[in-house]
């Protein structure tokens, strides 16, 4: 007995120790994504775009069966681009209008708001992709139109919280994906 008291004292004695902190070095995001490899998407509703191989699109619940708007399930980046399309029945300036303000919208996170002009005037596709740098909900949000009759709305949304640096690798990602979708989309006829 006197033998387990005695080790118990030392043991208790050595774990009274100084205590030594070691600092662990910086852990970043490692994301494995595949190569860019398109395919040709065609939509019931009158338009067309290449879609990346890895994103899925599905039909976006609404109240409204005629309604074509989509999802697009963006995959290993776990988020969602929410493609919303109407046959114009406003004033263009109605539909751009209410673009710019979900825009606006988050102008208080947003670091830098960046846009890129879409004017495909052979093929009557018109738009702007815009780039919300931050801590922003949406970090990219666009528009397209034939100018006339029809009008698409688009941003996308992440099932994590904003903070920028984390998802950045992601969204240079994305970027390419999306500007490749502006690129290629083709009303049909």
């Amino acid at each position: 007995m006197k033998k387990t008291i005695f080790a118990l004292l030392a043991l208790l004695l050595l774990a009274c120790g100084e205590e030594h902190f070691i600092p662990k070095p910086p852990t970043y995001l490692k994301l494995e994504l595949p190569g860019h490899q398109y395919e040709s998407y065609v939509d019931s509703c009158g338009y067309s775009f290449d879609l990346p191989t890895i994103y899925t699109v599905e039909k976006a619940p609404t109240t409204d069966e005629n309604l074509c708007h989509r999802r697009i399930q963006l995959g290993a980046l776990n988020g969602t681009v929410y493609f919303r399309y109407w046959d114009m029945t406003q004033p263009l300036s109605f539909y751009v209008n209410n673009a710019n303000d979900e825009i606006d919208r988050h102008k208080g996170k947003a670091l830098e708001i960046t846009d890129n002009r879409i004017l495909r005037f052979s093929e009557r596709v018109f738009g702007a992709l815009f780039q919300l740098d931050g801590d922003v909900a949406t970090p990219f949000q666009f528009y397209l139109t034939d100018s006339t009759e029809r009008f698409v709305y688009g941003e996308v949304l992440f099932n994590s919280s904003p903070n920028y640096d984390s998802i950045k690798p992601s969204l240079n990602y994305l970027k390419k994906d999306l500007e490749q979708l502006l690129e290629t989309f083709k009303w049909e006829h």
